[in-house]
């Protein structure tokens, strides 16, 4: 028995395999192309990849070690009249390279927003697709979604590092649970579309486990549109994130985090604002191009709306 559904009926399922399995959505056809023919798009993607590319090899790429204090004391960047050529950004209020700080702040401040937003988007998901796939359970689990997305993102953030303490674990399970409401709706939602179809039924007549539903059917239909919300919603952790080491809750001296630059930056705004307006400068490059570039994958993968 095959199970299957009418594609043009719903984008979001294929047709089922000769093993009467149906496999996940294969990817539409130069969709890279049609990424990439997108100019804002790929300037975006293209200085994304070179900031984490810069973070990754921060280690070797930076020319001091960002603790390491020195008595060009807030020096302006080298372009700038007062600027050293041995500091290209300049130096901050104890004397430390803003250069090297930035690589490995970047390094810092990506790592926290992709290990929030994995965990996030991994708890929410499987608790938005459970709940669809479990009607009696839908409206328990839901309201309890609504009560968690009454509180703003980031007084629930507060809420929790201040339970928890500062630290950079804090603000990853503080930025990961904020993220938990909003990926549960969005897969409750897709996965509602998903259970209505035609082979959701099919397989439940020839007697598959719930299990195999769930992770064969389910599960693969919603994966490309869930991956598409996570691309959009990790600009905002980041935000989030760096508003929390900006107010002192996230990481701690001598580590360096674009937040906690920029924080502290502002002491020294009406003599030396490079110090605070870099790491700031970074962190609005990286939510640009990050909300760019989820906006523009989502035009390419996501299958409702393609015409």
């Amino acid at each position: 028995m095959t199970m299957a559904t009418d594609t043009a009926d719903s984008p979001l399922t294929t047709p089922a395999n000769e093993g009467g399995e149906v496999a996940a959505p294969p990817p539409r056809p130069h969709w890279l192309r049609r990424l990439l023919r997108d100019k804002a798009a790929a300037a975006a993607i293209l200085l994304l990849a070179l900031i984490c590319l810069g973070a990754v090899l921060a280690p070797w790429l930076a020319p001091y070690d960002p603790a390491l204090n020195s008595r060009a004391v807030m020096k302006p960047p080298s372009f700038m009249q007062g600027g050293v050529p041995e500091h290209l950004l300049g130096t901050d209020g104890q004397g430390r390279d803003i250069l090297s700080r930035l690589l490995y702040g970047s390094r810092l401040t990506l790592l926290i927003g992709l290990v929030a937003v994995g965990l996030g988007g991994a708890v929410g998901s499987f608790i938005g697709l459970l709940s669809a796939f479990y009607a009696r359970l839908d409206p328990w689990v839901m309201r309890g979604i609504d009560i968690l997305l009454s509180f703003p993102a980031i007084l629930l953030g507060l809420a929790l590092v201040a339970v928890m303490g500062q630290g950079i674990v804090p603000v990853i399970i503080a930025l990961a649970v904020s993220s938990v409401p909003d990926c549960a709706r969005i897969a409750r939602g897709i996965a509602m579309g998903v259970m209505k179809q035609e082979f959701i039924e099919a397989g439940r007549a020839v007697g598959l486990s719930d299990v195999t539903l769930f992770q064969r059917y389910l599960l693969r239909n919603c994966i490309s549109s869930i991956m598409i919300f996570l691309s959009l919603r990790f600009g905002q952790i980041i935000l989030i994130g760096a508003t929390l080491s900006f107010l002192g809750l996230g990481a701690q001296p001598p580590a360096a985090e674009l937040g906690m630059m920029a924080s502290q930056g502002r002491e020294y705004l009406l003599f030396a604002p490079h110090i605070a307006v870099i790491p700031s400068v970074l962190i609005f490059l990286i939510v640009l191009t990050a909300n760019v570039a989820g906006d523009a994958l989502r035009d390419v993968l996501d299958p409702r709306l393609q015409t």
